[in-house]
């Protein structure tokens, strides 16, 4: 999980070099500012707004299980609003039907059919590895997982806040993570109602965070497929698979 988060990481800063080179002029000091902020307003967005709405809204503070139920709900509901909200913006929308081509192409790739325009353009935009599903089943995995840890601080020390909340719930996000990661994977190789069920929300808001691609952003996709694998493409397309990253 964190290996595939430092190569994405490191793949779209190399992206924005190439695409905007005179932006990349802007000293590592401006880069780390902006990189805390960003990583501060979803903490804020995503853990403290949630455990804090939940805590002035419901007396349900020392109950675990019924305190992060409700701030799960409001994380959700925060998190699709926000998918909501980009997805107005304009660049954002042009950026959401390349993930719609990266995901036809995926598909295609993985049907064992020749990778061309064509072929891609027949297959769906919603993927079940998809990184919009994995994020929605971090958000439901939190809420048992911060449930459990409230369980036992309150077990501890008798009492619990917002404050002992986010000290033992912010170093469980790796965690967190790490389960969803897990369960993702297991989603795609399972059949059974639990993980369909599980798989539905995330391919739901695919609808928002994937377009229908014009065929020069799918050939974007192919290029960048064939750049991936390399001189192993060759020896890999034309089989059928079912890869466990998520694409």
């Amino acid at each position: 999980l964190f290996e595939a988060m430092k190569m994405g990481m490191a793949t779209l800063q190399y992206s924005v070099e190439i695409a905007m080179p005179e932006e990349r002029e802007q000293s590592k000091i401006a880069d780390f500012f902006s990189t805390v902020f960003a990583i501060g307003l979803a903490i804020t967005l995503f853990m403290v707004a949630p455990m804090w709405i939940t805590t002035k809204l419901m007396n349900i503070e020392k109950e675990a299980l019924w305190f992060n139920l409700a701030s799960g709900a409001f994380r959700i509901t925060f998190f699709v609003v926000y998918l909501l909200a980009i997805s107005l913006l304009k660049d954002v929308k042009r950026l959401f039907k390349y993930h719609g081509a990266e995901h036809r192409v995926v598909y295609n790739f993985e049907s064992g059919k020749d990778v061309n325009v064509e072929n891609a353009q027949s297959f769906p935009t919603q993927h079940p590895r998809c990184g919009t599903s994995f994020l929605f089943i971090v958000l439901l995995s939190a809420i048992l997982v911060f449930a459990l840890v409230d369980t036992i601080v309150i077990y501890f020390l008798g009492t619990i806040s917002l404050p002992i909340r986010l000290l033992f719930h912010l170093p469980m996000i790796p965690f967190v993570s790490g389960v969803g990661y897990e369960l993702i994977k297991l989603s795609v190789k399972s059949d059974s109602i639990f993980f369909v069920l599980l798989k539905k929300p995330g391919l739901w808001l695919q609808n928002i965070t994937t377009k229908k691609p014009e065929d020069d952003m799918v050939v974007v996709s192919i290029t960048a497929l064939k750049e991936a694998f390399g001189d192993k493409y060759e020896e890999m397309v034309g089989k059928e698979y079912t890869a466990e990253a998520i694409g």
